[in-house]
């Protein structure tokens, strides 16, 4: 047995030198070749220091750090900007626990991070949930329905916010500045993670920032689509937000050893979309829009685009839906064994990030992937990303999760009430929270990501999930 498997793992994979189209936005160190960063992607391992005499402290910034934070603020336009350690998560669990109190109801896009539905858990907060649509032509999933999100919102005046996610995994956005509007009439604050919309509005050919729009609170992953480390995101505070409470959970969820490596990272993605990002993304869009129309002239492929939906989406984003028949997920398998990395699959579609740092040489060997592909080896019948309604809530997620649980396997889980998050990962939208209740469609679902090997957290190597054990 190897000594050292992770290291010999991350090896193995860095010396395949795949084009990456998926996370993190640097793409294998090519966003720090810019001469100003070379100092500090050059000499990594010494910048990896604590909070020594001269360097601030992250708990509570009066030096560099926080002149550093005035400058992310400026650029986005926030009333305060914070630099997160920890990853968007923490950042998520700061907006909720920050924004309300225990038992308080709340509207949440279905198509949330599990980050949100656990921060909900951990508040003992009671969510509502606002369905998601789906194309039924490219089994993609969709935004919110807006319809159900304004019936809802009417409803329940005694809502207290609204979580949505802008732009979702896929890339498509809702109507967020019509979500911001009708909840500033009823008193409602918005909190949007935008995890994978740290470049929107850097350019006009982007989708509008989620903080511009006017949204009370914001999170961004800058490590999903900018230059900066794996674990690094961007919390963005409105004018409306009670700061003290956000700087006491700011501290209480982030660490008090920071990287000095993540936040070196941090900083220079915002300089990074301060100097190039206008005339980088518009390069960018420009290149992916031609090879779009080149993989859109292939058979079997089809890169959905704003003409394809009724929803605004992110043009730095491929979704590339295979026709009916054939599955997304062996396509996935499919381009990494040809030297192609995507970001994730579904039934149907497969999920690629581009950024600036995608040269030609990526995107030609993508096109020449497709054009070679023998897609009678990607036949199979799978369920894409499929809309199956809000299923019913038996019990409070946070009263469910110190229910009497037990064990059975999924497939004879139907009618049983869900004892634990399940959640595919890509992209960590659960499926099932605790307290709902398991559908015929749910354990069709679940079988269909455990037979194309779909990783899904909450089904044990047995194939078995927690469910309420029976009174």
């Amino acid at each position: 047995m190897s000594k050292l498997p992770i290291i010999e793992a991350v090896g193995r994979y860095v010396k395949e030198n795949n084009s990456l189209f998926c996370t993190p936005g640097h793409k294998g160190g090519a966003g720090f070749l810019p001469s100003l960063s070379e100092a500090f992607a050059g000499g990594m391992l010494k910048y990896d220091i604590t909070e020594v005499e001269g360097l601030d402290n992250l708990q509570d910034p009066e030096g560099v750090i926080r002149s550093s934070q005035e400058l992310l603020s400026r650029l986005y336009g926030s009333e305060e900007s914070l630099f997160l350690v920890n990853g968007s998560t923490s950042g998520n669990f700061t907006m909720i626990f920050s924004t309300f109190d225990e038992g308080d109801k709340i509207l949440i896009e279905r198509n949330c991070h599990k980050s949100i539905f656990n921060a909900v858990i951990m508040r003992k907060l009671e969510p509502l949930f606002i369905r998601n649509t789906c194309s039924g032509r490219y089994d993609a999933a969709l935004g919110i329905d807006m319809q159900h999100f304004s019936e809802t919102l009417n409803k329940n005046r005694d809502i207290k916010g609204v979580v949505i996610t802008y732009p979702n995994y896929y890339g498509v956005c809702c109507d967020l500045e019509r979500v911001i509007r009708e909840c500033r009439a009823a008193g409602v604050k918005v909190l949007v993670d935008s995890a994978h919309g740290a470049h929107f509005g850097i350019n006009g050919g982007l989708p509008e920032s989620a903080v511009k729009l006017g949204a009370d609170m914001v999170v961004m992953s800058a490590h999903k689509t900018l230059p900066s480390l794996t674990q690094t995101a961007y919390l963005h505070v409105g004018k409306a937000a009670e700061m003290d409470k956000v700087r006491f959970y700011y501290n209480s969820f982030m660490s008090t050893s920071p990287s000095y490596l993540f936040l070196c990272s941090l900083e220079y993605a915002r300089f990074y979309l301060e100097t190039k990002g206008e005339e980088d993304y518009g390069q960018l869009l420009e290149t992916a829009a031609g090879y779009r129309d080149k993989i859109n002239r292939l058979e079997h492929v089809h890169i959905i685009g704003r003409e394809d939906i009724e929803f605004e989406i992110d043009a730095t984003r491929y979704i590339i839906n295979v026709e009916k028949g054939y599955s997304g997920h062996l396509l996935l398998d499919y381009l990494r064994r040809r030297g192609v990395q995507a970001e994730m699959s579904d039934g149907a579609n497969v999920i690629l990030i581009l950024s600036p740092f995608n040269g030609k040489e990526d995107f030609e060997r993508l096109l020449a992937a497709l054009r070679e592909c023998d897609f009678e080896e990607l036949r199979a019948e799978c369920h894409g990303a499929v809309s199956f309604g809000i299923p019913e809530l038996k019990m409070l997620p946070h009263d469910a999760l110190g229910a009497a649980k037990e064990r059975i396997g999924f497939l004879e889980a139907e009618g049983k009430v869900c004892g634990g998050s399940i959640v595919p990962y890509p992209p960590g939208i659960p499926l099932l929270m605790p307290g709902e209740e398991i559908s015929k469609k749910h354990v069709e679902i679940m079988k269909c990501f455990i037979d194309n090997g779909v990783k899904v957290i909450g089904i044990n190597e047995k194939r078995q999930i927690e469910i309420i054990r029976d009174r």
